[in-house]
């Protein structure tokens, strides 16, 4: 099936378990220093052409300054991918990102991605596969566990089948009944970008509250950058026996307090509610609302430090701060209120 944006090859290579195998034999396994300003590395590891896997959980713990920096870097023909995916829309309007294999597009809460639909809609970007979250996850861990795939009962009722070249259907060969089950195919993704709260200068990471499919596709992805809220010694991750992903997964690991701002990072810091609402309900509304939006910032901020400032400052990371620690329950939620003021566009 011939595609508007994205090659045969780029196809093939999601799924390419022989040429993913060989690639990763051949990453240097030795213990070094691995940090490196993001600038760096999303230029040295992120490539145009590049199957993009989006981790985290929409606006939670997900690297969104790094991604912001892959705009920021005019990153070009990336083709997306991830369960969820809520960070593909800004790739779309700034032509980073010309075509996704899609599980979701969504804010949840905050209302559904006009931008995402009108770029589909007009042919600007397309979807190459269609997938639910759990069979999408099922190909990541086939990667990681080493397998080729993995046979499943998900998909099988849905029409998604249909517009998947991937998966395929086969009459159950073990037990008795011979039931159809779906071989999903071991799901090799070029790089990702994992956002964690802590990991030493050799890329041992540790995530802390839910990994979502971060460590299996730390195992799949060809390349991988850690960022991180603090760069901390070896021994602190080896003594508390707490590593998520492991160093020799790892390509660079940069350190980058507030990363996944205005997300939220578990045990650090609250997402900002308002400018998910401005995002979502006014500025995916139309081409120029996006750009306009985009322009300030991201193209417009250099990292988290000054996307803060602008956002307003110590003061509300402050707060962001205190949010966190009211719903984990590490203080009093009665000192502070998680009402806000919400985005009310004309049209609603």
């Amino acid at each position: 099936m011939a595609h508007l944006y994205t090659s045969d090859e780029q196809m093939d290579r999601l799924v390419d378990f022989k040429g993913a195998r060989e690639y990763h034999l051949k990453k240097d396994r030795r213990k070094k220093d691995k940090r490196m300003p993001l600038k760096e590395a999303i230029a040295e590891f992120v490539h145009d052409g590049d199957i993009f896997a989006e981790t985290g959980f929409s606006y939670v713990r997900s690297p969104i300054q790094a991604y912001f920096e892959i705009v920021r870097q005019q990153k070009k023909n990336l083709v997306g991918i991830g369960s969820p995916m809520s960070n593909c829309s800004y790739f779309m309007a700034r032509e980073c990102m010309k075509a996704i294999h899609l599980s979701y597009i969504g804010v949840e809460m905050r209302g559904n991605d006009k931008n995402f639909a009108r770029i589909i809609k007009n042919k600007e970007a397309e979807i190459l596969s269609l997938w639910s979250h759990g069979s999408m996850a099922l190909g990541f861990k086939a990667a990681q566990l080493g397998a080729p795939f993995i046979a499943s009962k998900q998909l099988l009722g849905t029409d998604m089948i249909k517009q998947n070249p991937f998966v395929k259907v086969i009459d159950n060969p073990v037990g008795t009944d011979h039931d159809p089950v779906c071989l999903i195919p071991a799901l090799f993704p070029d790089v990702c970008i994992v956002h964690v709260q802590q990991a030493d200068r050799y890329g041992n990471a540790v995530i802390k509250g839910p990994a979502i499919n971060d460590i299996a596709l730390a195992a799949a992805c060809r390349r991988v950058i850690i960022t991180a809220e603090r760069i901390v010694p070896e021994m602190t991750i080896r003594d508390n026996s707490s590593a998520s992903i492991p160093f020799m997964y790892v390509d660079a690991v940069v350190e980058l307090p507030y990363g996944a701002y205005p997300g939220c990072c578990p045990g650090h810091y609250y997402w900002n509610r308002e400018w998910w609402e401005w995002l979502i309900r006014i500025s995916t509304v139309t081409y120029e609302n996006m750009i306009e939006y985009t322009d300030r910032w991201i193209m417009n901020t250099t990292g988290p430090y000054d996307f803060i400032d602008k956002v307003g400052g110590i003061s509300v990371i402050d707060k962001a701060r205190r949010l966190m620690e009211a719903a984990e329950g590490t203080a009093d939620d009665s000192a502070i209120s998680f009402h806000y003021q919400e985005v009310i566009p004309k049209w609603d």
